[in-house]
C-alpha cells in the first residue's frame, strides 16, 4: 500500500518551512558540556554512584574484588538507551586504556554493572550512554501487530542492520547483511506471513549479534572520571597484635630488643595475627622526660615514653639503641614475613625537646614569648616531653618533605603498614600529599589512623587516603550502641572508603568495663571486635593476660603503664586467653565471610542482652552467624529470627549450624531458633551454616 499524498494545503506548508530552514543563516549555540557540542546527543547521565564528594575523593577495594557501578541513565521519549561502563588504570599521566562492561538496566532508570582491578593501584571509572536504534526498533517491534506495520517496521529495521554490518567485523559482517536483505525480501513479498516475518526480525541470536556493533555516535559521557584505588587484601582483612619491644624480654628488668622479638614471633603468628605492630622505636628524649606512671619528674633509670621521639643520637630515622641494629631490625621485618606476618610501625611527627629537628630547623616549631617552643596541650592535660610541629610554618615544604622522607626511609628497611599517631592534630593538605606521593612509587603501602575525634575530620582522613581508621568500638557496648554504630559502618556512605579497624584496648584505653578483669567479657569483647569488623587487633600481652587495674579511679590509663616503663610478662600463665584468641583468628581466616564487612546484617532477637548478626562471603557459599551474650555474668537465652531462604536454604528444609568455638553442632529449621549461652564457658557461638544437614544415608553401611 502506497502513502497518499500530503493536501496540497499541507505540501506548502512544509516546502514554506524547508525553504525558511533554507535560508535562516547557521547560528553559534552553546551547548552543554557533556553533549560534546553535538545537539543530537540524547542521553542523559545524571548520576554514577559510588562516588566520593562527587569525584573529588577514591572510593576503595582490594585488588580483584568485585566493585558494583550503578547508574542513572535515560532519554527523551521511548527510545531504548544502552549503558557502557568503562575502567581504565590510572598512571598518573592521563593516559587511559579504556576497558568496557555492558550496563544491565534495573528499575527507575537504574543501571548497574560490575568491574574487579586485577591488581593494586589507582583506577578510574565512568559511564558512557547512548539512544540506540537498533534497540528501539528492536522494542517497538515486538509490539507491532498490523501485518502492513510488521512489513515497514521490518525494512526500517533492514536499514539498522546494514549499518551495524558496516560497523561489524569482517567474520559477523555477511551474516548481518543476509539478515538484512531476508528482512527486506520478506517485507516486500505480499504473500509473506506477517507472524514469521516478525519471528525473522526479532531472531535472538541474529539480534544479539547485530548488538554487539551500536550506533555510538551519539553517546554521551559522565561528566567526571571518577577515581578508586585498589590495595592489597590486608588493607580489608587484618589482624592486629600491638607489643612494645623494649618489654620483650624474658628477664625482669632488662630491656628488650628485636632479638627478643624475634624469638616471640613464632608464638604470635601461631595465634593467629599478620601484623605485629611496634609503638615508636626511635631514640626517647632526656630533657622533660616522663617517669612511671606518667611523673613529671623522672628517675635516673626510667626509660620514658617512645612518643617522645629524639635525642642527640638521632630522630625518626633512628633505631633507640637499646632495641638493636638497623641489621636486627631488618632481620626481624623479614623473619615476620616468613610467618605471613607485616612489622607495622608507629609514625608520630612531634618531637622531644632534644631531637635533632629542634636546632637544625628551629622554624617548623611554635615559639613562645618567653623564647621556649610551645610543647604539646590538650588542657587540662601537659605534654611537656613533646613539641607539636607547626604546620603553618613558613618554611612548611622543606619540613613536608623531610616528613614524607621519614616514611620513605622505613619503606627502604622493608616495612609496609605504618599506624599514624594522631594524624588529626596534623594539617590534611599534607596528609593528602604525603600518601599520594608514597602510594603512587609503593601502592602496597598501608596507613591506619589513629584519630579518636570527631566523626567529620575522622572520614576526612580516610578521604584524604588512610586505608584503616580507628573506630569507637571501644566505647559502644549496649546491643542498641553496637548495632547502630555497626550497620553505619557496614552500610552507610562511609562504606565506599572508610575502612574501620576496631580495637577492645590500646595502651592508652583501658575501658570502664575492662577494669574488672572478668574473663567472660574479655572474651566476649574480642569475639565481638573479630567478628564485626574485618579489621581488629589488640593491644598485647595486656589483652590475652587481662592487665586491668588502672592507673586510679576513673581513670582508662594503665596502672604502671609500659608506655612509661618495663615491663615482663608471663606467657605461660595458665589463664592466658591466647588460645582463644587463636581460635577465634583461625576461624576468621578459615571464613571468607569474615574477611569484609559489606554484608553486615543483624537479626532479631527478643534479649536485649543477647546480640546475633550474620556475614556472608561474595558468593554466597560460606554464611557466618555470630550470637554473643553481652552479660558477663548471668546466662541469657532468647530466640533469634533467622529466614531460611536469606542463607540460601529452601523453605522448610532443616540445616546444620556449626559452631566454631565450641565445635558443637545444632540442626535449625523454621525462621526461630533458641540459643542459650553461659558466659563462664564461651560467652558466644560463631556459627557456620551448613545448608545440608547429614542422615543415616550418609553412613557408610547405610543400605
Amino acid at each position: 500500500m502506497q502513502k497518499k499524498p500530503a493536501p496540497p494545503t499541507e505540501v506548502a506548508a512544509v516546502s514554506k518551512v524547508a525553504k525558511a530552514a533554507q535560508s535562516t543563516p547557521a547560528t553559534h549555540l552553546s551547548l552543554p558540556s557533556d553533549s560534546g557540542g553535538e545537539g543530537r546527543v540524547r542521553a542523559v547521565i545524571d548520576a554514577v554512584l559510588p562516588a566520593v564528594d562527587a569525584g573529588r575523593f577514591a572510593i576503595k577495594c582490594v585488588a580483584g574484588d568485585t566493585v558494583k557501578i550503578t547508574a542513572h541513565c535515560f532519554t527523551d521519549g521511548h527510545d531504548v538507551v544502552r549503558a557502557m561502563l568503562r575502567w581504565s588504570a590510572d598512571a598518573g599521566d592521563g593516559a587511559r586504556d579504556w576497558h568496557e562492561v555492558p550496563m544491565k538496566a534495573l528499575v527507575n532508570d537504574v543501571w548497574e554493572a560490575s568491574f574487579a582491578p586485577p591488581s593494586i593501584g589507582r583506577f578510574v571509572y565512568t559511564v558512557a550512554a547512548w539512544v540506540d536504534p537498533f534497540e528501539s526498533w528492536h522494542h517497538e517491534m515486538t509490539r507491532r501487530i498490523e501485518p502492513e506495520d510488521i512489513r515497514i517496521a521490518s525494512q526500517v529495521g533492514a536499514m539498522d542492520i546494514i549499518a551495524a554490518a558496516a560497523r561489524a567485523q569482517v567474520a559477523d559482517r555477511d551474516t548481518l547483511l543476509r539478515w538484512a536483505k531476508a528482512l527486506q525480501t520478506a517485507a516486500l513479498d505480499a504473500d509473506h506471513n506477517a507472524n514469521a516475518l516478525k519471528a525473522l526480525a526479532l531472531d535472538e541470536t541474529l539480534g544479539e549479534l547485530a548488538g554487539r556493533y551500536p550506533d555510538r555516535r551519539f553517546e554521551t559521557h559522565y561528566v567526571a572520571e571518577l577515581p578508586l584505588f585498589a590495595d592489597r587484601k590486608r588493607a580489608r582483612f587484618s589482624s592486629w597484635y600491638e607489643l612494645f619491644p623494649r618489654s620483650a624480654s624474658p628477664e625482669p628488668g632488662r630491656h628488650g630488643t628485636f632479638k627478643d622479638v624475634e624469638a616471640r614471633l613464632p608464638a604470635i603468628a601461631e595465634v593467629g595475627f599478620d601484623v605485629l605492630y611496634f609503638p615508636p622505636i626511635h631514640p626517647i628524649g632526656r630533657t622533660q622526660r616522663k617517669g612511671k606512671n606518667n611523673a613529671l619528674v623522672a628517675g635516673k633509670d626510667d626509660v620514658g615514653s617512645p612518643w617522645a621521639i629524639g635525642a642527640a643520637e638521632g630522630g625518626h630515622k633512628s633505631i633507640l639503641a637499646e632495641l638493636g641494629t638497623p641489621d636486627e631490625f631488618r632481620q626481624l621485618v623479614q623473619k615476620a614475613a616468613g610467618l605471613g606476618m607485616d612489622i607495622a610501625l608507629d609514625i608520630a611527627f612531634q618531637c622531644a625537646p632534644d631531637h635533632p629537628y629542634v636546632q637544625s630547623h628551629p622554624a617548623w616549631f611554635r615559639w613562645r614569648p618567653d623564647g621556649t617552643v610551645q610543647y604539646a596541650e590538650n588542657p587540662p592535660k601537659k605534654y611537656q616531653d613533646i613539641y607539636p610541629f607547626n604546620f603553618e610554618s613558613d618554611d612548611w615544604r622543606a619540613m613536608w618533605a623531610e616528613l614524607k622522607s621519614v616514611f620513605d626511609h622505613w619503606i627502604g628497611e622493608g616495612v609496609k603498614i605504618f599506624r599514624v599517631d594522631n594524624p588529626h592534630t596534623k594539617a590534611f593538605p599534607f596528609w593528602e600529599w604525603a600518601i599520594g606521593e608514597v602510594k603512587k612509587e609503593h601502592p602496597e603501602v598501608l596507613f591506619l589512623a589513629e584519630a579518636f575525634t570527631r566523626p567529620k575530620v575522622m572520614h576526612r582522613l580516610a578521604k584524604l587516603g588512610f586505608s584503616q581508621s580507628y573506630t569507637y568500638f571501644t566505647w559502644r557496648n549496649s546491643k542498641q550502641e553496637l548495632t547502630e554504630y555497626f550497620t553505619e559502618l557496614s552500610t552507610g556512605p562511609g562504606s565506599d572508603y572508610f575502612r574501620p579497624n576496631v580495637w577492645p584496648n590500646t595502651p592508652d584505653i583501658l575501658h570502664e568495663q575492662l577494669q574488672g578483669g572478668e574473663a567472660s567479657l574479655y572474651m566476649m569483647r574480642l569475639v565481638l571486635a573479630a567478628t564485626l569488623s574485618a579489621n581488629y587487633g589488640i593491644y598485647g600481652p595486656a589483652y590475652e593476660l587481662r592487665d586491668h587495674l588502672p592507673r586510679n579511679s576513673g581513670s582508662e590509663e594503665y596502672l604502671d603503664s609500659e608506655k612509661y616503663q618495663l615491663r615482663t610478662w608471663n606467657h605461660d600463665d595458665a589463664q592466658s586467653l591466647a588460645p582463644f584468641i587463636a581460635r577465634v583468628n583461625r576461624i576468621r581466616h578459615d571464613n571468607p565471610a569474615l574477611q569484609a564487612d559489606r554484608s553486615l546484617r543483624f537479626l532479631p532477637v527478643e534479649n536485649d542482652q543477647l546480640i546475633a548478626y550474620a556475614k556472608e562471603s561474595e558468593d554466597g557459599s560460606n554464611v557466618i552467624v555470630t550470637v554473643v551474650n553481652l552479660d558477663r555474668y548471668n546466662v541469657q537465652s532468647g530466640w533469634i529470627g533467622l529466614d531460611a531462604a536469606s542463607i540460601g536454604v529452601e523453605p522448610g528444609e532443616s540445616f546444620q549450624m556449626h559452631d566454631l568455638l565450641s565445635n558443637q553442632r545444632f540442626i535449625w529449621q523454621g525462621e526461630f531458633h533458641f540459643v542459650q549461652l553461659d558466659p563462664h564457658a564461651v560467652p558466644a557461638h560463631i556459627f557456620v551454616v551448613r545448608r545440608r544437614s547429614r542422615t543415616e544415608r550418609d553412613f557408610d553401611y547405610f543400605l
